[in-house]
């Protein structure tokens, strides 16, 4: 285009043209913003803020579930301990009444085993002396025989 023509048309009108259509506009402009204030953009964010109530919700609820966990947890460790500790009670008694019964057991072997070598002896004492009454009257006379048949005469 040509300069001339330029410059008679930016001459004969203006840039911008005020005018009944900007009114017009603008009421358009409000009446959809309104409509989508009142159709798209309330809803939305309605809906955003019931979300975020309910993660906070179930945030708060995991939180309290959570503590009511290591809660029962804890009651559970402190359970677990007195048990514990009354199953090793049990065993430390049951391990000394053993040990007690063991001591009595082992004291009445001794004292049986201790009263039988005693019977024992006896009887071996009795017996020796028995048998010692019985064979030295013999005693002399195999001694003379040996003697005799060893020197070869007879032994008085």
């Amino acid at each position: 285009m040509d300069q001339t023509v330029l410059s008679t048309l930016a001459a004969g009108h203006p840039l911008i043209d005020i005018d009944l259509t900007v009114v017009i506009q603008f009421v358009l402009f409000l009446v959809l913003f309104i409509a989508s204030n009142a159709l798209l953009f309330q809803p939305y964010l309605r809906l955003r803020e019931r979300r975020r109530a309910g993660i906070e919700g179930a945030r708060a609820e995991a939180e309290r579930m959570t503590a009511q966990a290591d809660a029962k947890l804890a009651d559970y460790e402190k359970g677990m301990a007195s048990a514990r500790d009354r199953g090793n009670e049990a065993g430390r008694k049951v391990r000394a009444e053993a040990s007690a019964h063991e001591r009595e057991v082992t004291d009445a072997a001794r004292a049986t085993a201790a009263k039988a070598m005693d019977d024992a002896q006896t009887t071996m004492r009795a017996e020796t002396a028995a048998a010692r009454a019985q064979l030295m009257p013999q005693a002399d006379a195999i001694a003379r025989r040996i003697a005799s048949k060893l020197l070869g005469r007879e032994v008085a």
